[in-house]
C-alpha cells in the first residue's frame, strides 16, 4: 500500500511558481532553514514590495553574476524594490558550516538583500524550481509571479526584466 501511495504521489504535479499565479507560500525555520539570523522565513511576509528571489545552489553562485550586477547598478528604489538570496544547501557538497559563515558575511556586505538557507530542498518542492541550479522568480507587491527563470539569464532578457520591475513598482 505505501508503494502504492508513494508512486501515485510521484505522478502528481508539483506546486509552481507560474508567471501570472499567485507565488506558493514558503515557510522555513528550524531544521528547514530560515534566516541567516536563525529567525523563520516566511514569503507571505514579501508582500508589499517588488520582490527579486535568488533561489541558488551554492555550486551555481556565480552562474548569473554579470545580472546580478546589472541588477544592483539599477538602484531601484528600496522602499518599493526588495531582493532575497535563497540558497538551497541540501544541493551541494558543500559543508553548512562553511555556507552559512559565507552568508553571514555576505548579510553583513549586502544589507538590502536578505538571505534565507534551505536545508531540506523544500523550495524546489513548494515553488517547483529547479534543483541544483540558478533560479531566478519576480513577483510583484501582491504576490503573484511576474517572471521565473531557471539557469544563466541571456543577457537578451534583463532589459525585459528590469522593465517589469519597473512597471510593477509603479503599479
Amino acid at each position: 500500500m505505501k508503494r502504492v501511495l508513494a508512486s501515485f504521489l510521484l505522478i502528481l504535479p508539483l506546486v509552481a511558481a507560474e508567471v501570472g499565479k499567485p507565488l506558493p507560500r514558503l515557510q522555513l525555520s528550524g531544521k528547514e532553514g530560515g534566516r541567516v539570523d536563525g529567525s523563520p522565513f516566511d514569503s507571505k511576509r514579501l508582500h508589499g514590495k517588488v520582490t527579486v528571489i535568488f533561489y541558488v545552489d551554492p555550486d551555481k553562485k556565480s552562474l548569473n553574476e554579470p545580472f546580478t550586477e546589472a541588477l544592483k547598478a539599477k538602484r531601484f528604489d528600496r522602499s518599493r524594490y526588495r531582493s532575497v538570496a535563497v540558497v538551497n544547501m541540501a544541493a551541494t557538497w558543500l559543508p553548512d558550516f562553511a555556507i552559512a559563515a559565507a552568508l553571514k558575511s555576505k548579510q553583513k556586505k549586502y544589507p538590502d538583500t536578505l538571505y534565507v538557507r534551505d536545508r531540506r530542498k523544500k523550495g524546489v518542492r513548494v515553488w517547483g524550481v529547479a534543483d541544483d541550479e540558478a533560479n531566478f522568480l519576480l513577483v510583484s507587491k501582491d504576490g503573484r509571479v511576474l517572471y521565473a527563470a531557471s539557469g544563466k539569464i541571456a543577457e537578451s532578457e534583463w532589459s525585459e526584466i528590469f522593465s517589469l520591475i519597473e512597471r510593477a513598482m509603479r503599479e
